[in-house]
């Protein structure tokens, strides 16, 4: 009879304690794709990663990374077989739900006397939970003259009173409690009189980010401006055993298969880590998983193994083994009776979580793994000792559940592909919540996939 265990009861405690601190230093400040790039390039050349393009020859044991548009990457260890029997590929995204500034973001209420920062949303959010949290703003912005990268803390989005919001509630899904386009933050009290002593709170903003920052209001037309929780990652429970923080969907699976892949030693297979942006918004664009930059890389990772031909590159796809390294939903007591499918639903700290497919409404529109490779990635876990559990993100509801990741993408190329992540309590929200055994144990199934002949 299947039973699932308790991570906790398999994997060494101060194991689990030490990998979680050195989490907790990447989650707390990697909060945008192009931080988390940043943060995992400087590890990577510390521990003899090159630029791909610096290479003239691969051979076994050659660490070689190779950055596209500052907001995906890919590393890659040479492994000892020839790379057209296959690549052991993990992949993840490194984008999260949050806030956008509009193209034009700068605005004010005269009836308020505030100066506002107009916003959009990125990816699926709950409008609500970033209200009356503090938010920061984080980027860079393209003048003119160049590039500037841009830090501003101590912002907030301001909520009804409740003394004033029954009828908004009553009136409202709780849904639409907060709606998107609500979302203002708050920016300026002091207002600036011009030589007729007129008064204006955008023109504060316009002179603290000339003076401060060297960018006028144009110059926030050419930004990649992010607004992210201004939350520190902290431990939960009394026991500590939990992590809160924004953005681990996806980048606990980011840094737990990252420190697999440097971790682990020179493989029979080449090992392959993918970093894709937009995953949140459907993958466009070109550094999302369905661009053409994964393909060009394994095109130069053959060529330079001298061995390039685009049969070549297509049966070195075709026999590749993958993960989809993204994050699930784990059962919260609060909602259970109403919301989950108790036998498929996954379980905070019983382990890294197995999705033969995401969508609970016919399958429709995602990838599912064949019985044979879900078998042998079974197979490798238990040989290792590492817990690991089913999951299925499905509502008791009819066609309601489901979820996408970046699998089918992958899958298109020919690979096998499964999707394996760790279990969240409070998915997309600005603090999510993660058990540090189901944390490590994604680690380890991360390195022994690796390293699995």
């Amino acid at each position: 009879m299947f039973e699932r265990k308790i991570a906790w009861e398999v994997l060494d405690r101060e194991a689990i304690e030490k990998f979680a601190k050195e989490y907790i230093h990447f989650i707390g400040n990697a909060k945008t794709e192009r931080e988390v790039v940043e943060y995992l390039i400087e590890i990577a050349r510390k521990n003899g990663f090159v630029e791909l393009d610096d290479m003239e020859n691969l051979k076994p044991g050659d660490k070689v990374f190779s950055v596209f548009k500052n907001k995906t990457v890919i590393f890659a260890v040479i492994g000892k077989k020839s790379l057209k029997e296959g690549l052991r590929i993990i992949a993840a995204h490194a984008d999260a739900p949050r806030l956008d500034p509009k193209i034009v973001p700068l605005m004010e209420d005269k009836d308020s006397q505030l100066a506002l920062l107009n916003m959009g949303y990125y990816g699926g959010i709950v409008a609500y939970q970033w209200v009356n949290i503090p938010l920061e703003l984080r980027g860079i912005v393209v003048t003119k003259n160049g590039s500037k990268r841009i830090r501003i803390k101590n912002l907030v989005i301001a909520d009804l009173l409740p003394h004033l919001s029954r009828k908004k509630f009553e009136e409202r899904k709780a849904s639409d409690t907060v709606k998107g386009e609500e979302l203002k933050i708050l920016l300026a009290n002091i207002p600036t009189r011009d030589e007729n002593k007129k008064k204006s709170w955008k023109k504060t903003v316009l002179k603290i980010l000339s003076e401060k920052y060297g960018i006028d209001e144009e110059d926030l037309i050419s930004a990649d401006l992010e607004v992210v929780p201004a939350l520190e990652p902290i431990e939960v429970g009394l026991d500590s055993s939990m992590i809160a923080a924004y953005g681990q969907d996806d980048r606990v699976c980011i840094y737990t298969a990252f420190r697999a892949l440097i971790d682990s030693g020179v493989a029979e297979y080449t090992k392959v880590l993918w970093i894709v942006d937009r995953e949140e918004i459907g993958s466009e664009t070109n550094t999302s998983a369905q661009s053409e930059f994964f393909k060009f890389l394994v095109s130069k990772l053959l060529e330079k193994s001298g061995g390039y031909s685009e049969i070549t590159l297509r049966e070195t796809l075709l026999n590749s083994k993958a993960i989809s390294a993204d994050v699930g939903a784990v059962v919260n007591p609060s909602f259970k009776s109403a919301v989950y499918d108790l036998s498929n639903a996954a379980r905070l700290g019983s382990g890294v979580l197995l999705e033969k497919y995401l969508n609970a409404a016919g399958k429709g529109g995602e990838n599912e793994a064949h019985a044979e490779f879900v078998g042998w990635v079974r197979r490798i876990l238990d040989e290792n000792n590492v817990p690991w559990q089913p999951a299925l993100l499905v509502s008791k509801t009819e066609r309601v559940g489901g979820g996408g990741t970046i699998s089918k993408f992958m899958a298109r190329l020919g690979m096998d592909v499964i999707d394996i992540g760790v279990g969240l309590l409070g998915m997309h929200s600005p603090f999510e919540i993660a058990s540090k055994a189901d944390i490590y144990a994604a680690y380890r199934a991360y390195k022994v996939f690796y390293e699995a002949r």
